[in-house]
């Protein structure tokens, strides 16, 4: 697609197919909003705060943020990780004592094992 066209697309007033979800919705409003401010940008005529807004997105400060945001979400992944790797080690642990129980003839007599599953 050549610049022109795209430039077309962007500056037209051709309807937007509606999003099927509110997230994409979102994105399309967050794509508008960006593309205007681009435009404004270019032509001169933004305000104050959409110049201040896109400065302060290029400081170091905000680059460390938002790294520090990304090793947060892969930090939380570890542990949710962790945790239920914790919840399938001790179900696991508990059915091997069963078994080990079972072998060793100490079955209460209220408990049947018969029909059990063991893994």
């Amino acid at each position: 697609m050549s610049k022109e066209r795209v430039k077309q697309k962007i500056d037209s007033n051709q309807p937007i197919r509606p999003a099927m979800t509110p997230e994409a919705r979102e994105n399309q409003l967050i794509n508008l909003a960006t593309n205007l401010a681009e435009k404004q940008l270019k032509e001169g005529t933004a305000s104050s705060q959409v110049i201040i807004h896109y400065l302060k997105q290029a400081t170091l400060k905000a680059q460390i943020e938002l790294e520090k945001i990304k090793m947060e979400n892969k930090l939380m992944e570890a542990k949710i990780d962790s945790l239920k790797s914790n919840v399938l080690s001790r179900e696991m642990y508990e059915q091997l004592l069963k078994v080990f129980s079972k072998y060793s003839g100490n079955l209460n007599q209220e408990e049947d094992y018969s029909n059990e599953e063991i893994f």
